[in-house]
């Protein structure tokens, strides 16, 4: 067969091609209004979303736009290319100045607008770091030290942004509220367990059911401190964000064109035309990386020693988006470096020890596992003997929360820069 770390690179590129965004968009982009049509919007996949969405869109309609991405994440573009949407790149994952000039410049853009106009939010994830509005008693600086420490305590995605939308004038369904009367579509690509389109970006433009008291409590419970007037706002519901049902939303619609299972099934005809028996395990894997990775760890022995309960060979991939609990530096103990998949794979690669035929791949579909500049990392059959014999234990890189450290000199980081789109966590084994 060919080389088992090149079949499963190749399965990664085929969940990151089927979610790429001028394909996906043809089917979406609808009939020019009879006023203004404005184009927004946020996230990993923005850049791309919007050089898809001005070449589809009729030579002869009016456009205007402007959209914001993570820094080097706007892809290439030919010299003869429309350029009617503006493209920002910001800070990700802890908002900076430019993200908060983009974001009040998208809400002045969309103020003002008549029943004739039309505004299309173009979603994907990251942005909820990307589009940051802070409500006034609110000081940017505060705003991202409470990002930063809820990206590494371990609350999930959920939560996370139950927080930003009510610490936010214009996530929570706000940018609809700011819209209307204009007519509104959101086409999404969805990073998120269960496709919830209110947690996509933190859901600007969709109805908001969870609630200022929900938010409060999750920041206590992750003990992340707040200024005394944000606190007490949160504790007397002023700064609620708009409900189902409210008139907001009336001429509002979402349209979701690319999530994590499609991403999944794209890699799954991939290997079945390889031979392989596939399985998909979920598509909205959550929790601790280095546990999931060794739950995943457990299906792949089982199945190698006994095939069950898939038998071999085959393919067993999964999705969704896990979390890494961060542990505080102290002396002798530096933080580390890595993200999801590579923590992902410590935690899988310490639950094989070692065991022979299997390979296995885990990768953020956007290029970049966490804030380092790898996608992700491989275990091998071999990893533990070859870390060992370089002086490598794995029990003190995962103390360290160090997946780059401990990949990076064993040749098994993969590469592949910014996908310029984003269906989150990718993993494949490979039971052979």
């Amino acid at each position: 067969m060919d080389d088992p770390k090149r079949t499963l690179r190749h399965l990664f590129e085929a969940a990151v091609l089927s979610a790429q965004p001028h394909e996906l968009l043809k089917a979406h982009v609808p009939a020019p209004p009879r006023g203004r049509t404005v184009v927004i919007g946020a996230g990993k996949a923005a850049g791309a979303m919007a050089q898809a969405f001005d070449a589809l869109w009729p030579e002869d309609a009016p456009l205007e736009g402007l959209v914001v991405t993570r820094y080097g994440h706007t892809p290439p573009t030919p010299m003869d290319m429309r350029r009617r949407i503006e493209i920002v790149e910001a800070s990700h994952p802890v908002p900076d100045e430019a993200g908060l000039t983009a974001a009040a410049r998208i809400l002045r853009m969309v103020s003002g607008l008549t029943a004739d106009d039309l505004v299309v939010f173009l979603a994907s994830g990251g942005g909820s770091s990307l589009l940051t509005l802070p409500p006034r008693d609110l000081p940017f600086v505060e705003k991202q030290r409470i990002n930063h420490q809820l990206l590494i305590s371990g609350a999930n995605i959920s939560e996370m942004n139950c927080v930003r939308k009510h610490l936010s004038l214009i996530k929570g369904g706000r940018l609809a509220a700011a819209a209307q009367p204009a007519r509104m579509i959101t086409l999404a690509i969805s990073d998120v367990p269960g496709d919830d389109v209110s947690t996509i970006a933190s859901g600007p433009t969709v109805p908001d059911e969870s609630t200022c008291g929900q938010a409060l409590e999750i920041l206590r419970r992750y003990g992340v401190s707040i200024p005394v007037a944000i606190g007490d706002a949160l504790q007397q519901g002023e700064l609620e964000t708009p409900k189902p049902g409210a008139p907001c939303f009336a001429a509002n619609e979402v349209r979701l064109i690319a999530t994590p299972q499609m991403a999944l099934e794209a890699a799954a005809r991939v290997a079945r035309e390889a031979g392989f028996d596939v399985h998909i395990l979920s598509d909205e894997i959550e929790g601790e990386s280095r546990d999931v990775g060794k739950v995943h760890g457990a299906i792949a022995r089982a199945v190698a020693r006994r095939a069950q309960p898939f038998r071999v060979p085959c393919v067993i991939l999964s999705g969704g988006e896990t979390t890494v609990s961060v542990k505080p530096s102290r002396p002798g103990r530096e933080r580390g470096r890595g993200g999801r998949a590579g923590e992902f794979c410590m935690g899988l690669t310490l639950a094989l020890q070692g065991w022979p035929d299997i390979w296995a791949l885990a990768a953020d579909t956007d290029g970049l596992d966490g804030v380092e500049d790898n996608a992700g990392a491989f275990v091998t059959p071999d990893t533990l003997l070859r870390a060992q014999s370089q002086g490598q234990k794995i029990e003190d890189y995962l103390d360290r929360n160090d997946a780059y450290g401990y990949f990076s000199p064993l040749g098994d980081l993969l590469f592949t820069g910014p996908t310029y789109t984003n269906v989150n966590d990718f993993r494949a084994i490979l039971v052979l």
